[in-house]
């Protein structure tokens, strides 16, 4: 619901306060700290404005939160007491004034907030917080007066002319008496979970409409209408539902349940989340059944309603660290290392970019925050920069021009990562799967100056492997016997080890000398090779370094060399 989405953010912040502690604060000068808590302030006032007062969401609620919150951190590690207006509604006002105030609504941070909201209140109700726009509908005589924007919960646009098109929206009701309905006007979905499919920007649709000039009945009907209050209405929950039914207000008993404890709530709000709907939504809301009389309500956080939000979809984390890794083939993959954040079950401190290229379009640095989340429910996702660091760190980005499948084939300055990825890939299940053999291991030997070459392994002796730092007589002899076992491995099987180009389905044979000859058009007559892949194997064939690896394999008596 719009007017229960962000207004009330700002009531939490006291609450976090109180938590910072001087592990939590930046070790910042204070020129510094002014500048990072202006821009995010800035910021701020930007998501503000653009969800409030033109109906479009920049950031994901849980980014958005989280960002108020570290900015009130900042704020407390430094002592710092901002003049800044923090309402988030400021822009939001309309000039037409609401009958009643739209409250807003206390976000509960966690079950156990749930359960103290809770504890000693009685006559409780549960509803699906619907993620659409908030409105006011003012009837006189049965008949549709006006309808009014959220704004800033006081004032806000006139909508009547939008409204009187949107069938959802009755023109006339039965009721004589001057009523006034509160409810989100959100965008009708089919059969929508919103556990697997997210929000869909179904709120943003909403808005947008609703900003036009004008609107056609066609769309109109798209929209729907949910009424979760009425603030002069019988002062019973089952009353007042039962009544709204009757003016023709449908989804208003249909989704709104009684419940007990905290058990049947959380068991709504996982129905909710999990089961189709004809809305998104993100999260519930609980309620008790009676209220105040609708003169004392204020456009704030009431005490007789509060929200309990789905699992967040997304995190915040602040960059600690930009690493490029070049992997086995010369791609180059940017990787954060991040302030540990939990999503779901799960504590991620690194997560992948993607590409160098998409990391140029990023420009992500240390101190930036950014958004994660998860794909699949398993791998860390980088879905966005959501705020960025006044300071730009400078940072050594590897030349992509210097890597490539046939670069680094020994540790050298800049090739260190792509030189260890060739030595996993060659000690790894397609390669030659040597047992108790991995990443480790090859450091361990790298660091001791033992190898300098991707088949220098293959003449350590025991001796030298006993005095390698990490590695104890055991260990080295083990590892001897696997080294030793590699020679009986076949001479496709090597050839997959240092690094041959995917081959399809083209005939290998068992002799070096043979596919080294092989022209790059005798590579395309084979089957399954493309003109692309027939260069590549040629071109692998023919790279002096490749050629060293097989005169040494040869020497070291490995059969086809």
């Amino acid at each position: 619901m719009l007017l229960f989405s962000r207004s009330a953010t700002c009531v939490l912040l006291a609450l976090y306060l109180d938590a910072v502690s001087a592990q939590s604060c930046p070790d910042w000068p204070v020129p510094k700290a002014r500048s990072e808590m202006l821009a995010l302030q800035e910021q701020i006032d930007r998501w503000n404005d653009g969800y409030h007062r033109q109906g479009i969401s920049l950031v994901a609620d849980e980014l958005y939160d989280k960002s108020v919150t570290r900015l009130a951190q900042l704020r407390g590690c430094f002592s710092t007491h901002s003049s800044h207006d923090d309402n988030p509604l400021k822009t939001a006002a309309g000039t037409h004034a609401h009958p009643v105030p739209h409250t807003g609504l206390t976000k509960l941070r966690d079950e156990s907030a749930v359960q103290g909201w809770l504890k000693g209140r009685n006559d409780l109700w549960v509803q699906p917080k619907v993620d659409g726009v908030a409105v006011t509908l003012v009837y006189e005589n049965g008949k549709l007066l006006k309808a009014i924007s959220r704004g800033d919960g006081t004032k806000g646009q006139d909508w009547t002319t939008h409204a009187r098109l949107i069938e959802a929206i009755p023109a006339q009701v039965a009721w004589q008496q001057a009523l006034v309905l509160q409810g989100e006007l959100y965008w009708k979905l089919s059969d929508h979970v919103q556990s697997q499919a997210g929000s869909l920007n179904a709120r943003s649709k909403v808005a947008g409409l609703l900003a036009r000039n004008e609107i056609t009945s066609i769309q109109g009907a798209q929209i729907g209408l949910f009424v979760w209050d009425w603030p002069q209405g019988p002062v019973g929950m089952r009353e007042r539902l039962a009544s709204l039914r009757a003016l023709g207000f449908e989804d208003s008993l249909r989704f709104s349940e009684p419940f007990a404890d905290f058990a049947q709530a959380k068991k709504w709000r996982e129905r909710w989340y999990r089961n189709p709907l004809p809305f998104a939504t993100d999260g519930i809301v609980l309620r008790q059944g009676e209220r105040p009389p609708a003169d004392r309500w204020q456009a704030k956080a009431p005490y007789w309603i509060a929200a309990w939000k789905y699992p967040f979809a997304q995190a915040l984390a602040e960059v600690r660290k930009v690493s490029f890794n070049v992997g086995r083939s010369g791609k180059i993959t940017p990787v954060l290392d991040i302030e540990p954040v939990q999503l779901d079950d799960r504590t991620i401190s690194r997560v992948s970019v993607g590409s160098l290229k998409r990391w140029q379009a990023l420009d992500v640095r240390p101190g930036d925050q950014v958004g994660i989340s998860l794909a699949g429910l398993t791998i860390a996702r980088l879905d966005e920069v959501v705020s960025r660091s006044v300071e730009r760190m400078p940072l050594k980005v590897p030349d992509a021009a210097k890597y490539h499948p046939l670069s680094c084939w020994q540790p050298a300055e800049g090739c260190e990562s792509q030189f260890r990825e060739r030595l996993k890939w060659l000690s790894g299940k397609k390669g030659l799967a040597l047992s108790g053999v991995g990443p480790g291991t090859w450091d361990k030997l790298i660091n001791a100056g033992a190898i300098d070459g991707l088949l220098d392994w293959m003449r350590l002796e025991a001796a030298q492997l006993r005095n390698i730092p990490g590695l104890g007589e055991l260990s080295a002899a083990k590892l001897l016997n696997t080294f030793q076992g590699a020679r009986e491995q076949s001479f496709q099987t090597w050839l997959k080890a240092i690094g041959l180009p995917p081959a399809a389905d083209a005939n290998l044979g068992n002799s070096w000398s043979a596919l080294s000859a092989r022209s790059i058009d005798q590579w395309q007559a084979e089957p399954g090779i493309g003109p692309g892949r027939a260069r590549h194997l040629h071109a692998f064939f023919q790279d002096p370094q490749v050629q060293a690896l097989s005169r040494q394999l040869r020497e070291e008596g490995i059969e086809g060399f």
